[in-house]
């Protein structure tokens, strides 16, 4: 039970970070690379055969500009690719409408700007569809935060 991280430059590694916090949180192993679709191509390729042959199960993928990283991801491998748009330019229109408008038949789940966090529970979700002990951990995680959300508003707003 393996998810790969991977973004295309180090200065999107504090955004990133939401995605590990959710894999942390829920116990699920992972690594994290930075990988350029387009400065390093046969490197983003060779790390997909690994991760194939390594049973990785999902690949959170996060990108700014044209945010190539998530779709040709997505080209290359049958793991199901969660992307992540980064705000680069343009507020991070950009970044989402590129992984967003994928080509029919090479699709990549894709979270809003700058949400790694929503990205690894997405994640998890997938994960918990196979592993009945995530199941469990994610049923009681909406349970838990059901119960602070009443907690924390029963008493109102004071304005």
């Amino acid at each position: 039970m393996r998810i790969a991280i991977i973004f295309g430059s180090k200065s999107d590694a504090e955004i990133m970070k939401g995605a590990a916090k959710v894999l942390k949180e829920f116990e699920i192993k992972y690594k994290t690379y930075i990988l350029s679709a387009h400065r390093v191509p046969e490197k983003l390729e060779e790390t997909l055969t690994y991760l194939e042959n390594e049973n990785y199960e999902c690949i959170i993928a996060g990108a700014g500009l044209a945010a190539h990283l998530p779709g040709v991801i997505a080209s290359k491998t049958i793991i199901p690719v969660i992307g992540i748009p980064i705000n680069a330019a343009l507020n991070g229109m950009d970044s989402l409408l590129s992984i967003v408008q994928m080509p029919k038949s090479i699709p990549v789940a894709t979270v809003g700007i700058n949400n790694s966090y929503n990205a690894g529970m997405l994640a998890i979700e997938i994960m918990s569809l196979k592993y009945p002990q995530i199941k469990e951990k994610l049923i009681n995680y909406r349970r838990d935060m059901k119960e602070r959300f009443i907690k924390e508003n029963e008493e109102g707003v004071n304005l």
